[in-house]
C-alpha cells in the first residue's frame, strides 16, 4: 500500500511494476504470472468486470445494500441505509 503512489497516480495501474514491487517484498513473480493466466482465475476476473459493469461501479471502495448504491458516500450514510434496509425487511 505504501507504494500505490508509484503503482497506480490517477488510475492507471501498471501490472508490471506491481509485480516488481510486489518482488521487492518476497513475492515469486512467475507463480503469480502463472496463477493470474490460470483459467479458473481468469474466469473470476471476467465475472467480477461484467458485475462491476452491470451494477455501475466506478470507484472503490463502492458499497451496495440490498442492490441500493451507496449514494453519498460515507460512514454515517452506510448505517442509516443499513438501518433503513433491516427496518424495511422487518415490516
Amino acid at each position: 500500500m505504501r507504494e500505490q503512489p508509484r503503482w497506480a497516480a490517477h488510475g492507471a495501474a501498471e501490472a508490471d511494476l506491481i509485480l516488481s514491487i510486489a518482488a521487492e517484498a518476497g513475492l515469486d513473480v512467475e507463480a503469480a504470472r502463472a496463477q493470474m493466466r490460470a483459467p479458473d482465475v481468469v474466469g473470476i476476473l471476467n465475472q467480477d468486470q461484467s458485475d462491476v459493469e452491470a451494477v455501475g461501479v466506478r470507484q472503490t471502495p463502492t458499497f451496495f445494500v440490498n442492490g441500493r448504491p451507496l449514494d453519498p458516500f460515507g460512514e454515517a450514510e452506510l448505517r442509516e441505509l443499513v438501518a433503513a434496509e433491516v427496518a424495511e425487511s422487518s415490516t
